[in-house]
């Protein structure tokens, strides 16, 4: 059984271990951390993935951006420890956060990423949306949680300065998310249990 969580600040020094571990320490001079550099992330979408002994397996983070003035998600980092890649819990990961993005009223997601893994969930190329250099625009890419919520937008992608936007409700959401608790998920029974 796998319990997935919201990251509290206990659980930060233990997941940026897991990021330097998956990533390399020097992943912090990727053009992605321009965006977050002194921008909170959206701690309700950050979860962290333990096992029943409580060892941190995965986490993934989200924070605000914005392109062409529309507030926009960027996934990532999404880290899952070498011992325990290519048993999903990537997909996990990905899937519950992105349902609880919804569940939030954001509209749109983007990452940077290679489009055969992230097709699966969704994400396509976007086209005129640019990260800062260096990014291979083929990388850049943006999954629509309301239909049709990329349309039309292009630009650049900007760091995310107004704090309201930051909490992820005043500009977004219509009403309150069902539930922030964790989750168990069951990978026999490839379930997610809620309320646990």
């Amino acid at each position: 059984m796998y319990h997935l969580s919201p990251e509290t600040s206990q659980d930060t020094p233990e997941v940026e271990a897991l990021m330097d571990l998956c990533f390399a320490p020097g992943r912090s001079a990727l053009s992605s951390y321009r965006l977050r550099e002194g921008v909170p992330p959206v701690l309700a979408l950050c979860l962290v993935l333990r096992d029943d002994a409580g060892v941190l397996l995965g986490a993934i983070r989200y924070w605000p951006v914005r392109v062409a003035g529309k507030p926009v998600l960027l996934l990532g980092p999404v880290a899952v420890h070498p011992t325990t890649q290519g048993e999903g819990l990537g997909a996990l990961l990905m899937r519950e956060s992105l349902a609880r993005a919804d569940e939030l009223g954001w509209a749109r997601v983007m990452l940077v990423g290679d489009l055969p893994y992230y097709q699966r969930f969704g994400f396509a190329k976007l086209e005129g949306v640019v990260m800062p250099p260096p990014t291979n625009p083929d990388r850049v890419l943006g999954l629509d949680l309301d239909d049709g919520a990329w349309a039309g937008i292009q630009g650049d992608v900007e760091r995310e300065t107004r704090r309201d936007v930051v909490a992820g409700l005043a500009e977004i959401r219509r009403d309150p998310p069902r539930s922030q608790a964790g989750v168990d998920y069951d990978p026999q029974a490839r379930a997610i249990i809620r309320g646990k």
